[in-house]
């Protein structure tokens, strides 16, 4: 092949499409049964066992089974301004982020491309988000480097974004694909949790629930328009809408600020009572209804695994079966919450479901569904979706670990 785009048909102004799906996970596996042993262990807090038995109880409310995190017990042994509630830490912290953001969305782009079937080297576009990080020139330009992309690739790299940022990088290359024909975009969401992993509080519960959460994970998708199926390629969900919404008086919510000792945030516990408030109307505004007449037997659902009960208080205000939101639960038991990559990592799991089970379409055999990002604000990124009604190949990959 050519240049970038050269065999697409420069005169489409198809739906913008997923092309590929790929994710990636660290080394180091933490079991949540035994983590809280650990994190207290590891963080000089053995003495406080009342407040280890809190957190014990937290940990087994989560239903995570696993998580994976780059910061190995010898890190953390060796770092101990990172290990506690406060301490200057930002230098040791932001030496590892950068080092492993930009490593961690490669991985995870290197499978969604071999997913997509095309050369790295027909990427025009890349769009890249994490909640950490922040260097310049950035993991952005790290990953171009890494992948081996053409220099003329036009990038963007988002920081601190938070939760909802896998459905905000999705609506950008929405627009980027659907606005300059043949056009192939790179989406990579890349998050670890080394600015926010720090020892326990008293005073600060919500750091508790997110020690608890917190998991590192990279996810990447390829997206463009009019797929050229004599290539290879083929549209595993088509983008047709996409909205964000702010709920109103919830800024309080979620909040995470960057100081000497890291990224210090605030989880308030009323964050899925808000979430569970307004769905509903997020959920009419969609355009799904149009679409579907039930809820359970006509949509697919891929809500952000932001947490049990926010699945919980999601399923049933919509009147959902357990099973439509089984596909984020699963990503939940796998990896915890990695920000803005889990939901683009239920996308891959129900995508792989699908075409194992023989559904039909990538979206459990529906053709319409809705995917959701949750983050600070409170911020709602909601992505009506079409699965075509052709049977997708199963992904060629599972998620691999950085070498």
């Amino acid at each position: 092949m050519g240049s970038q785009g050269e065999y697409y048909n420069k005169e489409g102004r198809g739906q913008a499409a997923i092309l590929g799906i790929g994710s990636a996970v660290p080394p180091y596996e933490l079991p949540q049964s035994s983590f809280p042993d650990y994190y207290f262990d590891v963080s000089n807090s053995n003495h406080r066992q009342d407040l280890k038995a809190k957190f014990a109880k937290i940990c087994e409310r989560t239903m995570i089974e696993k998580r994976c995190v780059y910061m190995s017990e010898e890190f953390l042994r060796s770092n101990p301004s990172v290990t506690a509630y406060s301490s200057p830490s930002i230098d040791v912290r932001q030496r590892l982020t950068d080092a492993t953001v930009p490593e961690l969305g490669a991985a995870a782009a290197r499978v969604a491309i071999a997913d997509w079937g095309r050369p790295a080297s027909e990427i025009s576009h890349l769009v890249m988000c994490s909640t950490v990080s922040g260097c310049m020139p950035g993991a952005d330009y790290e990953v171009v480097k890494l992948l081996g992309l053409p220099l003329s690739t036009k990038r963007c790299m988002m920081y601190h974004i938070g939760c909802h940022g896998g459905g905000t990088v999705l609506r950008i290359a929405k627009d980027i694909a659907e606005n300059n024909p043949g056009a192939r975009v790179l989406v990579v969401c890349s998050e670890v949790i080394s600015m926010a992993l720090r020892g326990p509080s008293d005073s600060n519960m919500g750091n508790l629930v997110g020690q608890a959460l917190f998991g590192d994970a990279g996810a990447a998708v390829v997206v463009g328009t009019d797929p050229v199926e004599s290539c290879g390629e083929r549209a595993l969900f088509e983008m047709v809408a996409a909205m964000q919404d702010i709920i109103p008086d919830t800024e309080e919510m979620v909040v995470a600020k960057l100081r000497e000792d890291g990224l210090l945030y605030s989880l308030h516990r009323d964050v899925p009572v808000h979430i569970e408030a307004n769905i509903e109307a997020i959920v009419n505004k969609s355009g799904v209804g149009a679409k579907a007449a039930d809820w359970n037997e006509d949509v697919f659902w891929l809500v952000h695994p932001g947490g049990r009960d926010i699945l919980d208080r999601v399923a049933r205000r919509l009147g959902l079966r357990h099973d439509k939101v089984e596909v984020s639960r699963e990503v939940m038991r796998k990896h915890g919450n990695t920000l803005s990559s889990c939901v683009v990592i239920a996308m891959e799991e129900m995508r792989r479901r699908s075409a194992e089970r023989g559904m039909g379409t990538a979206g459990e055999g529906l053709e319409w569904g809705l995917l959701f990002g949750f983050g600070p604000g409170l911020t709602v990124e909601t992505i009506l979706l079409r699965a075509p009604l052709t049977h997708p190949p199963p992904c060629a990959h599972a998620a691999v670990r950085p070498q």
